[in-house]
């Protein structure tokens, strides 16, 4: 952590980290690491600003070799781009002069997130908006685990800090259902967005944990089933020793007539061939019809 810290401070120091973004293909692999980190970090902190009110729920870059793209998921995709597209074109302007990408080198496009009950970040963005109206704590948080369960959410876990009565600061936590935390399932299962809200007594934080259902489409939750789900499948009908009797009593009796209609089609078959040899005349000797 220390050293990505140091290379996030130099990157950010240095006058040439806006071109770095457009020479990629020039840089070493650990540069390009470091440069894409520090890109999307500056990235998702100006759209989190940017487009906190309209639903921000996260971005993703792709990289091509003639272009880069930049997916915006928002709940209210209609306020990002904006009349006619004019708010889209902005934030593209501001990422291209930001990082010196050449003029159609960077499209930036809006995506509406699928399940707004099961996306930590639309709900810690709505979660802290509550606050910031004068909403009880409580029953802003009782009312967020709410929803998220009701969108077939396995769990969910929401814990506020800092002032929320009096001088004193102090933790509040809330959750409902089955939630993972450790291991490999805990990263791929669980959803988690951290926001800051500063109110008239102080900076409270907010966290919100969500367990996503499994899946098999990858729609709403991955596709990957948990290491501990075992599905138990119905049990084969196993037939009564009386019919495997039957079966193969008569499987012996097919297999007895099959034989004896061999056998006497091999009678009839000698039978034949006997008397045709019986009924051909009998053959004449050449030397004796000539004469010798």
């Amino acid at each position: 952590f220390f050293f990505l810290t140091v290379r996030i401070k130099k990157y950010r120091n240095n006058a040439t980290f806006s071109k770095m973004m457009a020479n990629r293909s020039k840089m070493s692999t650990k540069r390009k690491f470091v440069a894409d980190g520090v890109f999307y970090a500056e990235l998702n902190e100006l759209l989190t600003r940017e487009l906190a009110e309209d639903g921000y729920a996260g971005v993703e870059v792709r990289t091509t070799p003639h272009r880069t793209e930049i997916i915006i998921r928002a709940t209210k995709t209609q306020n990002v781009l904006g009349e006619k597209g004019q708010r889209i074109r902005e934030l593209t302007s501001v990422v291209q002069k930001r990082f010196d990408f050449a003029d159609g080198a960077v499209e930036l496009y809006a995506e509406r997130v699928q399940n707004r009950g099961l996306c930590a970040q639309a709900q810690a963005e709505s979660l802290k908006f509550k606050l910031l109206a004068g909403l009880a704590v409580r029953r802003a948080c009782y009312g967020v685990v709410r929803f998220v369960m009701e969108a077939s959410a396995k769990g969910c876990e929401v814990i506020v800090s800092g002032k929320l009565r009096g001088q004193r600061a102090k933790a509040m936590k809330f959750g409902d259902g089955y939630m993972i935390k450790t291991g490999h399932a805990g990263q791929v299962y669980t959803d988690m967005a951290v926001r800051h809200v500063a109110m008239r007594q102080g900076m409270i934080g907010i966290r919100v944990s969500i367990m996503l259902p499994h899946d098999p489409k990858g729609i709403n939750g991955p596709k990957i089933p948990l290491d501990d789900v075992v599905t138990i499948l119905e049990p084969k009908e196993e037939p009564s020793p009386e019919s495997l009797l039957q079966e193969q009593q008569a499987a012996e009796e097919r297999a007895a007539a099959a034989q004896a209609a061999a056998l006497q089609q091999q009678l009839l078959a000698q039978q034949q061939a006997a008397a045709g040899a019986a009924a051909a005349p009998p053959a004449v000797d050449p030397n004796l019809t000539a004469g010798f």
